[in-house]
């Protein structure tokens, strides 16, 4: 039996491309999730006006990756202390988030974020931990964006060192 849960992280193809390399993940999905509007386009999260957040959607199966472990990697390859910005990305649509979709989730979430503020961050961790809300699929062309399209100039600059610091932490859960 599978899970889901919604993570938000700055832009999802960085997003993206990290989880789609773990072991359990069966599936990762780009789209859009807390926000006003029905049915988004990209154009219009990126205006950050409709008050949703760039996620991937990530299935996984918990006997092979636990949702804990899925945190460690989430808290570990991107910065969770900066408020609606990851990097040169800026506003609401890239704020950290974790979108859970059942009460065991919610409660793991909370004590990881609790333990993991006391452990690695000087500055306080600014996730916002929330049931998941209706999910909207971002547009094909965003689909495995990293893949598709490695020599991009935004994917070439700032997806390898994220990529990296998956290999140097976590290589044991790579696929």
């Amino acid at each position: 039996m599978t899970e889901i849960v919604y993570l938000g992280a700055g832009c999802f193809w960085c997003v993206e491309a990290v989880f789609d390399r773990l072991k359990g993940v069966i599936s990762v999905e780009s789209g859009y999730m807390g926000g006003q509007i029905k049915n988004p386009s990209y154009r219009e999260v990126c205006t950050g006006s409709t008050g949703h957040a760039e996620v991937i959607m990530v299935e996984f199966d918990p006997d092979i990756i636990d949702f804990s472990t899925l945190l460690d990697v989430f808290w570990t390859t991107h910065d969770p202390t900066t408020l609606n910005r990851q990097g040169a990305d800026r506003g609401t649509q890239y704020r950290s988030a974790i979108f859970y979709t059942n009460q065991m989730q919610s409660e793991t979430a909370l004590i990881s974020k609790n333990r993991i503020a006391t452990q690695y961050w000087e500055d306080p961790i600014v996730t916002e931990i929330t049931p998941a809300v209706a999910f909207y699929r971002a547009e094909d062309y965003h689909q495995d964006y990293y893949s598709h399209n490695p020599e991009q100039t935004y994917c070439s600059i700032v997806i390898p060192p994220k990529i990296s610091k998956l290999k140097q932490k976590f290589n044991h859960l790579l696929k």
